[in-house]
């Protein structure tokens, strides 16, 4: 299956703005609401899921059954739904639920566009404070208070300047987080907590690198496409393809990249 035309691909961002347009909209309507509930999805511990995650999830695939009914969908909240096109849009509704329930404008709305080979389209949205990061061939963009600028990553740097971020401190398994100290220990700077806000800092030239595992195709495809963009690299923890979730290594440039998949190897 080939990627798109230029005009194919005009109208695929348009379309995934209009999902991203919707999905604030669901969003914002109950963001920071007294009383916002939430139910687990998990019989011991919580992996939260709310009103919202819901509202938005639907509301974007009713927009993608009337205007583009031959592709594929995953989504978290509703799962896969087949098509017939070779493309599949990959919708995370609210990446960093934990961080919606409890206030922090760090969570955000994941929307990609994919085929066999992986994602080609994101958007990483993070409606409260109005910045849009897009990836595209040829478009590296974000919007935001500022006006619009172009998505540009880092340029190489030490490990030891580097700045890495994680959501979890515990990262996975023990094994994937002694791992993960490794890099730490040898970078400048370790920050959580920041779900997919991290991968747009990354996009947008702040950090060098984000590290994780345990990841579902709708937590790292948005991501991808738009680091990727910005010409950051995304990889799985041996270099592989990551597009499929699991372990995920988003570098800046490719020197970092190596610097943090020799450590995360040694």
């Amino acid at each position: 299956m080939p990627r798109l035309t230029d005009g194919q691909r005009d109208a695929a961002l348009a379309l995934a703005h209009h999902l991203a347009d919707a999905a604030r909209e669901e969003t914002l309507a109950h963001f920071r609401s007294p009383g916002l509930g939430a139910d687990s999805k998990l019989n011991e511990g919580f992996d939260p899921v709310t009103i919202a995650d819901r509202a938005a999830e639907e509301r974007m695939r009713a927009i993608l059954a009337a205007q583009r009914p031959q592709d594929a969908v995953l989504g978290e909240e509703t799962g896969a739904s087949e098509g017939t096109s070779g493309l599949t849009w990959v919708l995370d509704p609210i990446d960093g639920t934990r961080g919606y329930l409890s206030g922090t404008p760090t969570w955000g709305v994941l929307i990609a566009l994919s085929d066999r080979d992986g994602p080609f389209l994101g958007i990483i949205d993070q409606p409260y404070i109005g910045e849009r990061f897009v990836g595209a061939p040829g478009l590296a963009r974000m919007t935001g208070p500022r006006g619009a600028v172009t998505l540009k990553t880092r340029p190489a740097r030490p490990m030891a300047e580097a700045i890495v971020f994680t959501t979890f401190p515990e990262v996975g398994t023990p094994e994937d987080g002694a791992a993960f100290r490794r890099v730490s220990r040898a970078a400048r700077l370790t920050r959580y907590g920041m779900d997919c806000y991290a991968y747009a800092l990354l996009a947008a030239g702040q950090i060098d690198l984000v590290i994780e595992a345990g990841l579902q195709p709708y937590d790292i495809q948005a991501p991808i496409a738009v680091i990727e963009a910005a010409g950051g690299i995304v990889t799985d923890w041996q270099g592989g393809p990551a597009h499929m979730g699991g372990r995920a290594l988003a570098a800046a440039n490719p020197a970092i990249h190596a610097e943090a998949l020799a450590l995360l190897n040694a």
